[in-house]
């Protein structure tokens, strides 16, 4: 088979993702697919996975992805003839502690308001169900029934020839040597056998992938690591029907493989491979032999399987996996490059997302958009450091041992930090911040007192900082607080064609007089929200629109991308050039008094509107507006005068006890009002009207925006969800994310975001009650609720208007 001139489809890479991926286009109609292979299908990375598949993620959608691999491999050999292996003999997860247990509990709960079958077992049953297991010092255990595994070279194979049947065809020892670009587009390939032409070029090499997107300019931020497991001669006991067991306090996982054991690790401190290139050769490839670098999983796993100690090794395997900078795959269209699409990087996952990750693109290539918000992976989220190898390099090596490290509530990562920081940093650090990281931004998350260390002591309950979040919050809801916001994202719109640009996005009216601020929303085409923010309107045809960091990069694309060609809008990111502090609280009107001659009484200076002020005789754009529920101000202060500026604040605030806030005192704060978060409360696959901002919607605005038929249709009618606020009446128990709501003894959600409420004595949650009729919204907060934690459900008070100050009187005081 010669190699064509044009396809419309050409796929990178003949591993499981890639074979997924072209499979998945010819099932969506998409027949004109080449998929080139440097070497031979699976040779990469796919031939020596360990071939397990999980019903599960750690996300609701990507559990759905997840689900979809296994109902996909259930039918697969059935549906191509190509046999693979897959069974489902389930799998088992142990606890050899306390926080353990707790973190196993949580994630049962968690999965079964995702669908997903999990049962807490005790160590005896989990015995029963894996016999050469000691048990000694399990505490606990999971059984997941559908968790399965495969063989992975016969899994692609069928994947390839599904693919073949439908169309596409598939060429070995073909080596993509350039990607061709015209106008900012990929437009095809040129390989060692010649060019191919095509409407769209898909990037699924895998370790190859990071290199093969900066040769055009695309980030794609992964790195290959060493992944170490050893198979061991026949062993007794070892049978197809017996479950994996993974004993992640001792980061093993074990598998019968034909009559063997298979045992497998993601070791704490991992080793990043190929730093300098990738061998041209390398195909099928194993790496040397290091054990003393597995010699302590070897060890653990001698107690956890006595046996092991009775049988040789037949195997010690190493061999290369790709990483990303994040510890979750990379997926969808690049940002730098149109119809270039990615999909690698999957952290040891592969085998498992390998179905929903190809149907997931397929969709989004075919498409134009995903099946639903899958931001956790849409390789957009990435900044552009980190794709830097002297933070990829670190980053890797720590991520791989978090696969099966505990996942603590907050867990900051430890490497590569200090890539980005506030011109308060030097500051905030001598005041005692204990700082987070959100897209490489270090932002305070609490600050140590005199004599304690910033350091934070994880665990599920009350972790060393939670007095101290509560001083921050405290100090808020009475007195002042000093917030230092400079890490949020800031742009500059401005042209001729500005207001309608951002009326057309904005389903809030955005045509209003100079110094007003707009709360809006951004929203697809179904009305689900893209972006939740805030517009300024600076002069006729200046704005200044104010986000979150940690999505910067996705609505500044969405603004420059929203621009029609007919338009003369220029947007300016100027993040970098303002620090933003945030005075917070029902004194902080007196602490900015006592700093500017400005009235601002709530007559001259009313809420939702800014103006500019002169503090420390530096300017400042002053916004009177809040995302914790009180009186407050944004102060946009210039770069180079953030630090007089807040140190005249901080001397100034002194009389009226201020004291600087972290984001944990935050997220207190605006989950007590109720406030929503993008991204946990509110998402592309939620609308205004599910959500509670039915007020930010302008329904008769002259032009209409990008939603509203999608939310006409639905307006004024009974819902089936709506986004209701929790208070558990016990004071104990903690939320996150993720527990399940029940109502008259029924599961009927799931809690999106969750954090202590100082003011209203007891956790407090954000989540979606699903009924199975529509009802108005006041339906929803009628009924007995309970939210579950770890195995036990706790009643709570439920409420459509938000618990604290639902009339928003301090906040307009």
């Amino acid at each position: 088979m010669s190699l064509p001139s044009r396809a419309q489809v050409i796929v990178i890479g003949g591993g499981i993702i890639g074979c997924s991926t072209a499979y998945h286009l010819t099932k969506m109609g998409v027949r004109d697919v080449v998929l080139l292979e440097r070497k031979q299908l699976t040779s990469g990375t796919t031939w020596h996975a360990a071939g397990l598949v999980r019903s599960m993620l750690y996300t609701q959608n990507l559990t759905r992805l997840a689900k979809y691999t296994v109902d996909l491999y259930t039918r697969l050999e059935a549906e191509t003839g190509q046999p693979t292996g897959f069974v489902q003999p389930g799998s088992i997860s142990i606890a050899t502690n306390s926080e353990r247990w707790e973190e196993l509990l949580r994630g049962v709960g968690m999965l079964h308001t995702f669908g997903v079958e999990a049962e807490p077992i005790t160590p005896r049953e989990a015995r029963e169900k894996w016999p050469l297991m000691s048990i000694h010092d399990v505490v606990g255990a999971v059984w997941y029934p559908r968790d399965g595994k495969c063989n992975p070279i016969d899994t692609c194979l069928a994947l390839a020839r599904g693919a073949r049947t439908g169309g596409a065809r598939i060429f070995e020892s073909t080596a993509v040597r350039k990607i061709l670009v015209e106008n900012g587009r990929a437009v095809g390939v040129e390989t060692d056998k010649g060019r191919i032409r095509a409407e769209t070029v898909v990037n699924c090499a895998g370790m190859w992938a990071r290199d093969l997107g900066r040769s055009v300019g695309v980030a794609v931020p992964l790195q290959a690591c060493e992944h170490f497991y050893i198979v061991t001669e026949t062993m007794e006991g070892m049978h197809p029907d017996l479950p994996v067991m993974r004993d992640m306090d001792h980061c093993a996982y074990y598998k019968e493989d034909a009559g063997k054991l298979l045992l497998g690790a993601f070791e704490p401190v991992a080793k990043p491979w190929a730093l300098d290139g990738i061998p041209e050769d390398f195909a099928f490839g194993e790496l040397p032999e290091d054990v003393e670098h597995f010699q302590p999983v070897l060890e653990d796993a001698l107690r956890r399987v006595p046996s092991l100690a009775k049988v040789g090794i037949r195997k010690f395997f190493n061999g290369p996996e790709s990483f990303s900078a994040d510890g979750r795959y990379i997926l969808g269209p690049a940002p730098e490059l149109d119809r270039f699409f990615v999909c690698a990087g999957f952290n040891s996952i592969g085998i498992q997302s390998g179905g929903g990750a190809g149907m997931a693109l397929a969709h989004w290539i075919v498409e134009g958009e995903p099946p639903f918000d899958l931001w956790d992976v849409d390789i957009g989220r990435f900044h552009p450091h980190q794709n830097a190898k002297s933070f990829l390099v670190p980053r890797v090596s720590e991520s791989l041992g978090l696969l099966y490290a505990m996942h603590w509530p907050y867990r900051q990562y430890e490497s590569s930090r200090g890539v980005r920081t506030s011109p308060l940093h030097e500051r905030l650090r001598a005041a005692g911040a204990s700082f987070g990281e959100v897209a490489g931004y270090e932002r305070p998350s609490w600050f140590a007192r005199p004599g304690q260390s910033p350091e934070v002591v994880y665990s599920w309950g009350r972790q060393n900082w939670f007095e101290n979040a509560r001083d921050e919050h405290v100090a808020v809801r009475e007195r002042v607080g000093l917030f230092d916001q400079s890490c949020f994202a800031k742009f500059r719109v401005n042209g001729c064609d500005a207001l309608k640009l951002l009326d057309r996005i904005s389903c809030n009216r955005i045509d209003v007089a100079p110094g007003r601020v707009v709360y809006t929303q951004w929203l697809n085409a179904k009305g689900g929200i893209e972006a939740d923010l805030t517009v300024q309107r600076v002069a006729a045809d200046d704005f200044l629109v104010i986000t979150a960091c940690a999505t910067q990069l996705r609505d500044r694309r969405t603004l420059e991308g929203s621009i029609l060609p007919e338009e003369q809008v220029t947007v300016t990111d100027v993040s970098a050039a303002y620090a933003m502090l945030g005075l917070m609280g029902p004194l902080s009107r007196d602490v900015l008094a006592s700093l500017t001659t400005a009235d601002l009484s709530s007559a001259a200076f009313p809420f939702a509107t800014s103006q500019t002020l002169e503090i420390a005789a530096a300017p400042v754009r002053a916004t009177r507006i809040t995302y914790v529920g009180e009186l407050g101000y944004e102060l946009l202060v210039p770069a180079d005068y953030a630090v007089r500026v807040f140190d005249a604040i901080s001397a100034a605030g002194g009389a009226s006890g201020l004291r600087f806030a972290g984001y944990h005192a935050m997220n207190s704060l605006r989950i007590e009002k109720a406030y929503r978060h993008w991204g946990h409360d509110v998402t592309p696959d939620d609308t205004p009207l599910e959500a509670g901002l039915g007020f930010c919607v302008a329904w008769d605005r002259p032009g209409g925006f990008i939603g509203r038929e999608a939310l006409l249709a639905r307006r004024g009618k009974p819902m089936k969800s709506v986004l209701v606020q929790f208070l558990l009446e016990d004071a104990e128990p903690l939320l996150y994310h993720d527990e399940p709501i029940w109502r008259e003894g029924v599961r009927v959600g799931r809690i999106a975001s969750g954090m202590y409420g100082y003011t209203l004595g007891g956790a407090v949650g954000l989540g979606y009650v699903h009924l199975p009729e529509p009802a108005a919204r006041e339906i929803f907060a009628e009924g007995r609720y309970e939210i579950e934690v770890a195995g036990r459900k706790f009643p709570a008070r439920a409420s459509i208007k938000p618990l604290y100050d639902p009339t928003s009187a301090r906040v307009r005081a």
